[in-house]
């Protein structure tokens, strides 16, 4: 009578990180410069959507002009995705991701 296959114990690969602490690490959300927002509405949607002072807008605006992208806000992932949308909703080009 053949016992069937022997089960056979696996190691569970070791990614280099701390599973808790990856999911405790907050989300940042990226705005993408692109060729079709006038710098003015970029701030003004800045400072409707995140409550940032003309400067502070004015400073991450540049960011995206000149560096490509910017750093807008951070938080859990239901934020991010939620400041993404609305981003979106605003004709801004933006992403999320881990932050790093």
């Amino acid at each position: 009578m053949n016992p069937g296959p022997t089960p056979v114990e696996i190691d569970k690969p070791d990614l280099g990180h701390d599973e808790e602490t990856d999911a405790e690490r907050p989300w940042i959300v990226l705005v993408w410069n692109d060729p079709i927002n006038l710098m003015s509405y970029v701030s003004f949607v800045f400072q409707k959507l995140f409550g940032y002072s003309t400067v502070k807008a004015d400073e991450l605006m540049l960011d995206v002009h000149h560096k490509g992208r910017a750093v807008v806000s951070n938080g859990n992932r239901e934020k991010a995705e939620l400041d993404v949308f609305r981003l979106h909703e605003h004709g801004l080009w933006a992403t999320m991701q881990k932050d790093t």
